[in-house]
């Protein structure tokens, strides 16, 4: 039986918790310091709340300290993984090898050893065997893989490798191979590696040749649509993959409470379609609630990326925000008045809905509805609203309250049964409850002395007040044995009984399923010459550095955050704007011409294109 996890992502605690009410079986959130997204930091004290919340359904917590690090950090990353491996954490999602070497022997003072598990990150760049091979040679227990791989590939990497195998399903794409983008730090001196990229991909550009002739104006030509592979995860987990990973740190707890139950359910349908292969990571089911829809919340559009290994049109290049969904067209645009002809039967507006469309000049405009009725959206003064332009909804204001009002209900279930027991004229209530983690509990309540006048309205009562919701757990009363006479209860106290199994289990820390811990103190066997160990390794501390060293590498080279490294290449990515826009030698046929160059505010990039590997790069020109 293989466990399928879906991990969902939290900006902070209470999104986090949000998530496993929803349906996630794991959560993974940013500490104090040194995750890859700076605007998403969380107390020690936020992440023990968390994981005592998701424990209570067997749900893990994973901790991400995935920037790469500097000497004198060192000493402070490795003592908040102590912390929040105090705090509960089930395991640290990490980039550097510094981390590896820390985990096993401790640093300065600190001799404490690592205890969790710890998880590569997709900042490693997993994209072949031999990577993975390596990277678990190491001691990680799971891999996160890159996003553009095809299953083949996932295929490929799962006949190398024993360890767990997380792929992202959900959310925004990187242009970029992870972990080895380095525009942002070109640009502004402020890097994806150390959590503070500043989207560079999301900018708009001119794409030129050499002769200086402007191809295309002002587009995000680097933008990707957001990924969206719920109609594949059956695929996936037959490839091997364990965890089913949504992006989003940063998003609002409106889009991670949709994405999570959306793909809750998928998960759902997936594993009782095949009872003897799978079941879901953690316990207890999440009910009741809102109707998830993902057209209805943040997406760029959606694309499957290269899941087939086949090229498709990735691009979002004319927006790289959220544009919604079309709702229809704009038939009339006056100062304060907006008439639409709508897409299609069915489509309400609502007061207080988000919109969009695309200005003539190919910007994008977006306004709030402030007053809805039928067609007409009643707003301030929109600047440029056009007949003709599609409009799209990218806040469904009707949807986000329904969202809010009803939040689901995480219940764990509970078998109960009752014995009637008579000794000496005096009656006892006897109930052995088991929770479908594991858990017994037995609570008996001394009944009196009176004998039911009514058996079997009494039995009933029984079933009825014991057989009811306590806290998070779903009573089912299965079993009643009694013979003849059976005692007379108040419904106060069959409640209390109730209560008192609940209190009971929660007194006992929740059954856990297998959590896979490597030996962090073995060494990698392969042939070090399968590694690459340029600046795209990313090694930025004296610790990572003897890693791979002692692994064989002879002179690893330093991270491009340290050596800017002028002909490096700052992206190298499978999305290729040629194919694009249609320009591909290899796929239409077009005549492989002159140089292209992405212009922006003065900064001029040359494109470079690896036909034999259908991979683009990205340099400064």
């Amino acid at each position: 039986m293989r466990q399928l996890e879906l991990l969902a992502p939290a900006r902070d605690s209470q999104i986090g918790i949000a998530a496993i009410d929803c349906g996630a079986d794991a959560v993974y959130i940013a500490g104090p310091q040194f995750g890859a997204r700076q605007a998403a930091g969380n107390s020690i004290e936020d992440i023990r709340q968390l994981c005592s919340h998701a424990h209570r359904y067997g749900a893990r917590i994973f901790v991400a300290l995935n920037t790469i690090l500097y000497d004198d950090e060192l000493e402070s990353a490795y003592n908040q993984m102590l912390q929040v491996q105090e705090a509960g954490a089930d395991a640290i999602i990490i980039q550097d090898l510094a981390v590896l070497e820390m985990a096993r022997n401790g640093y300065g003072s600190m001799k404490e050893q690592l205890r969790i598990p710890l998880h590569a990150s997709t900042q490693c760049a997993i994209r072949t065997p031999e990577q993975a091979a390596f990277l678990e040679s190491l001691g990680f227990s799971r891999l996160i893989l890159e996003r553009e791989l095809s299953l083949d590939q996932i295929k490929a990497i799962r006949q190398a490798v024993t360890c767990e195998l997380e792929f992202f399903v959900h959310g925004a794409l990187c242009v970029c191979y992870s972990g080895q983008c380095y525009l942002s730090e070109q640009i502004s001196g402020r890097s994806a590696n150390r959590g503070a990229c500043i989207q560079a991909c999301r900018s708009r550009y001119d794409l030129i040749d050499s002769d200086g002739k402007v191809l295309v104006r002002d587009k995000a030509l680097l933008s990707l649509k957001d990924y969206n592979l719920r109609n594949r995860l059956e695929e996936l987990a037959k490839a091997g993959i364990t965890s089913f990973k949504i992006e989003g740190r940063l998003k609002n707890i409106s889009y991670v409470k949709n994405v999570v139950r959306d793909y809750s359910l998928a998960l759902d349908t997936l594993v009782s379609s095949h009872p003897e292969e799978y079941e879901r990571g953690s316990f207890g089911k999440a009910e009741g609630g809102f109707v998830p829809d993902t057209a209805k919340t943040f997406n760029r559009g959606y694309t499957e990326l290269f899941l087939d290994g086949k090229r498709g049109r990735w691009a979002s290049m004319d927006a790289a925000k959220s544009m919604g969904e079309e709702i229809g067209v704009i038939a009339e645009a006056g100062r304060d008045r907006i008439r639409i002809r709508p897409a299609g039967k069915g489509i309400t507006l609502n007061n207080g809905d988000g919109f969009s469309f695309v200005r003539k000049d190919g910007s994008v405009a977006g306004f709030r509805g402030d007053v809805c009725e039928g067609n007409v959206i009643r707003t301030r003064n929109v600047q440029d609203a056009y007949a003709g332009a599609r409009l799209y909804r990218n806040i469904n204001a009707a949807f986000e309250k329904e969202i809010d009002r009803n939040p689901c209900i995480r219940l764990i279930d509970v078998k109960v049964s009752l014995e009637c027991l008579n000794e000496e004229g005096t009656w006892t209530l006897k109930a052995t409850a088991w929770s479908e983690d594991g858990r017994t509990a037995v609570v008996s309540h001394e009944a009196g002395e009176q004998t039911a006048s009514n058996r079997e309205r009494m039995l009933e009562m029984f079933r009825g007040q014991i057989g009811k919701t306590s806290g998070h757990y779903r009573m089912h009363v299965t079993e009643i044995r009694a013979e003849g006479n059976i005692p007379f209860m108040s419904a106060s106290a069959l409640n209390g009984i109730r209560r008192g199994i609940a209190e009971r289990l929660d007194d006992m820390p929740c059954g856990r399923k297998g959590i896979l811990q490597r030996d962090l103190r073995g060494r990698v066997s392969m042939d070090m010459s399968l590694q690459d160990t340029s600046y795209k390794n990313n090694i930025s501390n004296r610790l990572s550095e003897g890693v791979y060293a002692s692994c064989g590498a002879e002179n690893p080279e330093p991270a491009y955050e340290l050596a800017h490294r002028k002909d490096a290449e700052l992206m190298r990515t499978r999305y290729c704007i040629r194919y694009e826009l249609g320009m591909c030698p290899k796929h239409h046929g077009a005549k492989d011409g002159k140089k292209l160059f992405l212009l922006n505010n003065g900064r001029r990039f040359a494109l470079g294109f690896d036909c034999r590997n259908c991979e683009m790069t990205v340099k400064e020109a």
